[in-house]
Parts: structure tokens; C-alpha cells; sequence
């Protein structure tokens, strides 16, 4: 039996391979997520595009409400200035999470939504305990609940990968910024 959707969560999604099984997951634990797409850092906008229709044919297939962000990529731009050298995981990746968590946390604000969380964390090229401390971070400073919650446990990378294929969603292979798909 299904949990009764309860409390409203603002899931932000990185992308709908990785939000497919978080969705699934926060549905489960009784949550009715509405799943955000902020991602100012992708490059080129013809990939953000492709990123975001694979998003919106996700959270269709799981009835899902999706807010589209703008795509502000000198916001971005900004907040990697000086960083642009930095290796994949360093300082500049932490700017970028910090950049859309920020984001996530005043649009749940906004709306009344006290608990948020990131389909970030369920890449196993990202740092959970870095994520955590980042959106707990930024949490406090809006007075809300960042959820922690490790996606990739209980083989959720699995599960969201054979989501994604079910659904045929588009599959890109560098993270998202310009400095990600340096070769």
C-alpha cells in the first residue's frame, strides 16, 4: 500500500536521469515532491534544452508538478569567476551547488515549502557529505529542512537508470558546465 502524499518538498533536479528515482523515492516516503529545474550552469543552451524536455516528459510520466528556472548563465558565469581552472569537484562545483541550493531553498520559501532536497546526490561523482553540508547550510539561513537523503543507497543509481531508460529519456554525458566538457 502507498503512503498518503503529505508534507510538499521542492526536489531540485539536476537532470531527469538522476531525479527519476528520487521522485519515486520521495513519493514513497509520503512526500509530494514538486520537482525544480534550475541548472544555469549547463552549456550549451541546446543541451539545457534537450536536458529540460527530458525533464518535463519525467515528471509527466510521473505526474509530477515541474517549475522551470530561468536559465540565467551569467549567474553561473559569476559565481565561477576565478574558478574556471579548478579541477571537476573542486572549488567551482561547490560554487555551482551552492548557486542552485540557494535557488532551490528561496523558491521553496517563496512558497511556502519548508523541506527541500537535490537529485544531485544520487550521482556517484558527487560528494553526499559535501551536498549535505552546503544545503544544510543554506537551510538555516532560510529557516527550512534540507533532507538528506542519500539516493544512491538502496541501488538508487540502478533504479533511476533503468527509469530512464523505460521512459527513453535523453542521456548526456559531461555533468553540465563548459569547463565539465573540457577534454
Amino acid at each position: 500500500m502507498k503512503a498518503e502524499l503529505k508534507n510538499k518538498i521542492i526536489l531540485h533536479a539536476c537532470c531527469a536521469i538522476c531525479s527519476g528515482y528520487p521522485i519515486t523515492l520521495l513519493k514513497e516516503m509520503g512526500y509530494n515532491p514538486i520537482i525544480y529545474f534550475y541548472n544555469p550552469n549547463i552549456y550549451p543552451e541546446a543541451e539545457y534544452q534537450k536536458r529540460l524536455e527530458a525533464e518535463r516528459i519525467l515528471c509527466e510520466a510521473l505526474n509530477c508538478e515541474l517549475i522551470e528556472g530561468d536559465y540565467e548563465t551569467e549567474t553561473f558565469y559569476k559565481a565561477a569567476k576565478g574558478l574556471e581552472n579548478e579541477p571537476e569537484k573542486g572549488r567551482r562545483c561547490d560554487k555551482c551547488f551552492e548557486l542552485r541550493l540557494l535557488k532551490t531553498a528561496q523558491l521553496a520559501k517563496k512558497l511556502g515549502i519548508n523541506e527541500f532536497t537535490t537529485s544531485i546526490v544520487i550521482s556517484p561523482h558527487k560528494n553526499f557529505q559535501k551536498l549535505t553540508q552546503i544545503g544544510q547550510k543554506i537551510a538555516g539561513e532560510y529557516n527550512l529542512i534540507y533532507q538528506a537523503i542519500d539516493f544512491k543507497k538502496k541501488d538508487g543509481f540502478l533504479k533511476t537508470n533503468k527509469l530512464s531508460k523505460e521512459l527513453n529519456l535523453y542521456r548526456q554525458n559531461y555533468c553540465g558546465c563548459v569547463f565539465s566538457n573540457r577534454i
